[in-house]
């Protein structure tokens, strides 16, 4: 601390001399308070730079109806403006076909513009010259449904694709022919094959024919060097993608893992990174992850030394400045590997979006967004194993990955979290594209270095946006207490806010400065910024509030007038600041500037953002917020959806001039000028299932490790099937009528042991390696609504001694053998459903909704 002295002028008078005094002490005490104040400051007063062109050749970007897609050196463009789209990864022949299109639905619902999908060739063919495109595999037919829905259409097609697939995708016939994934006569030919069919799938579906297919990736994860490979390889594979008739804007080639790039033919598109790393051969709590740390040198890692990072961050250094930073593969979640089992938070996921949208990501994607199950093999199972030569043993069936939308297409706390930046994004997102980064003043070591404030600037002259993230998974981040951000722009240093903060431990949000609302203009919020609305009167700005942070929102105060629902308005050197306003839907600041136009601004609680959707109703767009799940049908209709509970609730704001229809009569709870909130209960129904054990569990060997390799040490490797021998077994008996008046039936298992499947005689369903959580599959896929059904569940016993990571939120309870099989309760778990419709639509509910709209409840604001 610097020192101080009180140096008191000889001229003072004695009566003067204790009011001094006391300013003096106060001005000591004040400057006590700036010393331990956390000041953060981030430098964004360098000139803008334009972006340049693009080192990239461009492929056919104009569609039939003259829109156009294009890049700079800093973001992708859609007809001449700035677009920061939304990608989720959804792979097509891992879920059922019949419900593809409501899956699609939600992603479109949850903000996601462009959908990504592995075509898995082993999928499509197994056996050498016999394809399959049909059912779930029909490429097409998913593709048809992105363009009815007016979503853009990303195939990853390889030919090696990864995905946790057996070869990584590729047909065993292919790797037994000779090598892969080089300029092979024998391998290219097939390859060229593959493309081919490939392109007879999607033909007519290209984005300059009208169609939805926007990019094409080649390869995946591709390093290779030498002859016949390398750049060489994947400048062939380009070329046979294009001879198969699949010429796109946008050709992508995966950018890490010593990525091989060749320029100007395609882009390299990165990997955000995952929240844990399955794939490691430890069996312990990894070190803090460097995916929620910035990136200011690197694309590929924070720079920082991070794990998997070594040797990556040499590669590409020249492209930032040439092509934009686009990601295919942020973790949605995880897929837990048979040796190493994590259980992904939803902060774990949430928390990475100001990270890499703060370290300069223009196309954020998320692998898994949706996950699902692998198909049916037709000469052998198709998931990946240390038994075919990879590094991991993954379940049979299970690709769930703890996805944001899971394997039964069931909504996770984590699509909420998501949400909030992806509206943010659909509405902002333009604004942000072209916005450079500033790195803090005062940077973290590495991933570990937690006694520095994780914080980016993007701007572009006086705008911008300001991004915090002091959230690690697994690891305890310190508050920040008296912390503000001092931001040098252009014009001067702005403050924000205005009196220092703490910032909570676990915090993450962007915040927006200098954002102009209309002909207002915001100077700082301390609220995220969240999405817009324009209604037929103003626009609406809605916010989202930080855990732990008091909104605090300041406007320039020239010609403006300032109404508030709550809390203190101040005017202070030209500069307006509305503070303490209680979060809420019916919260507001309403803004009227001179030339008479409004804005309006809702500042809603964190849990009411991660539970609002945007949805039309009679022609206009409002939020709708809720617990329940949601579903916006094609026809506007829109299913709320709910696991257990027959009583829904939910809010619309702006409130609607009439009522939705709905299939059940609907109550109005609350009303306000802001905002009206509905009730509505469907039939209760009490499906049970009668569960009885066949056989108790045996004694299982020690776990068997698989090979090391150098110094790679080996890893667990599942059981295989004669180890099921000492499985123990359970019937379960499904009633007749157990689907009658609800939308789908959830299995719930609460279990502990090793390894779980499920049954329909000696069928495999689904598999589950348990990681302390239940287990819950969807059933209607594989029930016939009208006949009773008996599943066997057999569960292999755990050993204390499995060298296996858990992170399980209880212990396990081994018994006096050191094993544990057992069953702690099996449920059937109603999914409920509410249909609203708007009244001008209700003619037009969606097929197989439970009810025709109550004939009363167009009545419900009497």
């Amino acid at each position: 601390m610097s020192s101080f002295s009180l140096n008191v002028p000889k001229s003072l008078s004695a009566s003067m001399l204790p009011g001094v005094l006391l300013f003096m002490l106060a001005t000591l005490i004040a400057s006590a308070q700036v010393e331990k104040a956390h000041v953060i400051r981030i430098d964004a007063s360098r000139p803008v730079s334009e972006p340049i062109k693009a080192h990239y050749n461009l492929g056919s970007a104009v569609s039939p109806d003259g829109h156009k897609l294009g890049l700079n050196s800093r973001y992708l463009t859609r007809d001449g403006e700035p677009w920061l789209p939304v990608m989720g990864e959804f792979h097509y022949s891992r879920y059922p076909r019949a419900q593809w299109e409501e899956e699609l639905l939600k992603m479109k619902s949850a903000g996601v513009n462009i959908v990504a999908t592995y075509v898995i060739w082993i999928h499509h063919e197994e056996i050498e010259g016999q394809f399959d495109w049909g059912g779930q595999r029909d490429l097409r037919a998913f593709a048809l449904l992105c363009a009815k829905h007016g979503l853009l259409l990303e195939p990853r097609i390889g030919p090696w694709a990864h995905a946790e697939a057996r070869n990584g995708g590729l047909p065993d016939w292919v790797v037994k022919r000779g090598p892969t994934r080089i300029n092979n006569p024998i391998y290219l030919a097939e390859a060229g094959r593959w493309y081919a069919e490939i392109g007879r799938q999607l033909k007519g579906l290209m984005w300059k024919e009208g169609g939805p297919v926007v990019a094409i990736q080649l390869e995946n994860e591709y390093s290779a060097r030498g002859p016949g490979a390398g750049e060489e390889h994947i400048l062939t594979l380009k070329q046979m993608a294009i001879e198969a008739g699949l010429d796109v804007p946008y050709y992508f080639v995966t950018g890490w893992d010593n990525a091989v790039v060749p320029e100007p033919a395609v882009i390299p598109i990165y990997g955000g990174g995952y929240p844990d790393a399955p794939w490691d051969r430890s069996i312990t709590k990894l070190p803090p992850s460097e995916v929620y740390a910035f990136r200011f040198q690197s694309r590929v890692s924070a720079n920082m030394g991070a794990i998997g990072a070594v040797g990556e961050t040499e590669v590409h250094q020249s492209l930032p400045a040439e092509v934009p930073y686009l990601t295919a593969e942020i973790g949605g979640g995880i897929e837990d590997t048979y040796h190493r089992r994590p259980v992904i938070q939803p902060d774990d996921i949430g928390a990475m979006f100001p990270v890499m949208l703060g370290s300069g990501v223009n196309l954020y994607g998320t692998y898994m967004f949706h996950g699902g199950e692998n198909p049916e093999g037709k000469l052998t199972t198709l998931e990946e194993s240390q038994a075919t030569g990879y590094p991991n043993d993954l379940p049979i069936k299970s690709y769930d990955f703890q996805a944001p939308l899971g394997a039964y297409g069931q909504e996770r706390t984590s699509l909420g979290k998501m949400k909030v930046y992806q509206y943010f994004l659909n509405s902002f997102g333009g604004l942000l594209a072209p916005m450079s980064v500033h790195a803090p003043e005062q940077q973290p070591q590495n991933p570990a270095d937690m006694t520095v404030p994780r914080v980016s600037v993007r701007s572009s002259g006086e705008r911008g946006f300001l991004f915090c993230n002091n959230y690690v998974r697994n690891y305890s981040m310190p508050e920040w207490p008296a912390a503000q951000f001092e931001v040098r722009l252009p014009s001067g240093v702005l403050r924000v806010p205005r009196e220092p903060i703490t910032i909570p431990s676990g915090a993450y949000f962007i915040w927006p400065f200098n954002l102009k609302m209309g002909d207002a203009e915001l100077l700082y919020s301390t609220s995220q910024l969240f999405t817009r609305l324009d209604d037929r009167t103003a626009s609406i700005y809605y916010f989202a509030a930080v855990r732990g942070i008091v909104p605090e929102f300041a406007f320039m105060a020239a010609g403006l007038q300032v109404r508030t629902s709550s809390g203190d308005v101040h005017t202070e050197n030209g500069v307006t600041y509305v503070s303490g306003i209680e979060p809420g839907v019916d919260s507001s600041i309403d803004l009227m500037t001179k030339e008479g136009t409004r804005t309006h601004i809702v500042i809603l609680s964190a849990d009411e953002a991660e539970h609002a959707w945007r949805v039309r109703l009679d022609e206009d767009e409002r939020l709708l917020i809720t617990d329940a799940d949601l579903v916006v049908g094609s026809d506007r209709a829109l299913r709320l959806l709910s696991r257990e509970h027959n009583n829904f609730s939910f809010v619309l704001t702006p409130p609607p001039a009439n009522a939705p229809e709905a299939n059940v009569p609907l109550r109005v709870v609350a009303a306000s000028a802001r905002s009206i909130r509905f009730s509505g209960a469907v039939p209760e129904r009490n499906p049970m299932a009668k569960v009885q054990q066949l056989r108790q569990a045996g004694e299982v060997p020690l776990v068997r490790v698989g090979p090391s390799s150098g110094k790679i040490n080996g890893v667990a490797q599942a059981p295989i099937e004669s180890d099921l021998a000492q499985a123990g077994d359970w019937s379960i008996s499904i009633p007749a009528d157990a689907l009658n008046g609800i939308s789908e039936l959830i299995l719930n298992i609460r279990y502990t042991g090793d390894v779980a499947r499920l049954y329909t005689g000696d069928k495999l369903l689904d598999d589950d390696f348990f990681n302390g959580l239940d287990w819950n599959v969807g059933l209607q896929r594989f029930l016939d609504a009208k006949q009773a059904a008996t599943l066997k569940l057999r569960i292999l016993p755990l050993r204390q001694d499995a060298p296996v990571y858990f992170e399980m939120p209880h212990k396990a309870g081994f018994d006096a053998t050191g094993q544990a099989a057992r069953v702690e309760s099996i449920r059937l778990v109603p999914v409920y459903e509410l249909s609203l419709y708007s009244s001008a639509h209700a003619d037009h509910a969606p097929a197989g909704s439970p009810a025709q709209p109550s004939a009363n409840s167009s009545h419900a604001f009497q």
